[in-house]
């Protein structure tokens, strides 16, 4: 190969920034995907795994297994849903104190990424994975 391949750079520097999100959140006891999936319940609940999946773009037996640990963390509850087949999902007490303990390590997390990029870096970035 002549040029670097992006997928793979791209690949390679999402996992450094994630281990960055994840260190930053380590006091909490959760990672950066449990830390997204808590905000995205926060947002939403109470909300049916399916929706949920739907909204992370996560596939519904991924979304049932981190769930489940979620669960034994006790920081989210599943209920029956409307329909019988289907689980909604909320956060408890705990799911609440540990996102909110874990928001302005995130925000600080966020912050050095954003310093790092530079004011272009990031108008770049949001270009390419579409926010803008």
């Amino acid at each position: 190969m002549k040029t670097m391949c992006y997928c793979g750079a791209l690949r390679r520097a999402t996992r450094r920034v994630t281990a960055r999100y994840d260190a930053a959140l380590e006091p909490t006891g959760i990672n950066l995907a449990q830390f997204s999936l808590l905000r995205n319940i926060e947002r939403r609940s109470p909300i049916s795994l399916t929706a949920l999946g739907r909204a992370t773009q996560l596939d519904r037996s991924t979304i049932g297994r981190n769930i489940k640990v979620l669960e034994r963390m006790s920081l989210v509850q599943c209920a029956p849903g409307g329909d019988q087949r289907e689980a909604s999902v909320s956060l408890t007490r705990k799911g609440r104190s540990v996102l909110a303990t874990a928001e302005p390590l995130w925000d600080e997390a966020q912050a050095e990424i954003e310093k790092a990029l530079g004011i272009t870096g990031v108008a770049d970035l949001k270009a390419i994975i579409g926010v803008l």
